[in-house]
């Protein structure tokens, strides 16, 4: 769960993926079974980073995924388990401020 906030509460979560294939398969599971509202998929990222001691650069997708909070932890372990990456980055970002019709719409996307 996401410390201080509400189940309610309407989050971002970024997710790298390595190709449209996995980010496709991923943002479907996620949207039919209700744990995201809707996901945006991003090509053509250049990714950046350390790993195991070499600094490499890869290209990807991003998932940019809505969900609520009391979501979260169902969405982060089905993604997880669906993820090829041995550590796939899953970062979620309240949302402070939005359209609040579309907030509204986000999380009666996800109650389930």
């Amino acid at each position: 769960m996401v410390p201080q906030t509400s189940p309610d509460t309407v989050l971002l979560c970024y997710c790298s993926c390595p190709d449209s294939a996995c980010a496709q398969t991923i943002a479907e599971a996620l949207v039919n079974e209700q744990l995201a509202a809707c996901v945006n998929r991003l090509s053509g990222i250049s990714s950046t980073y350390r790993w195991q001691g070499a600094v490499t650069t890869d290209r990807e997708e991003l998932l940019l995924i809505k969900t609520t909070a009391g979501r979260f932890d169902a969405l982060k372990t089905r993604l997880l388990a669906m993820h090829p990456y041995e550590l796939p980055e899953l970062i979620a970002v309240p949302v402070e401020f939005g359209h609040p019709a579309y907030l509204d719409w986000v999380r009666q996307s996800v109650s389930g």
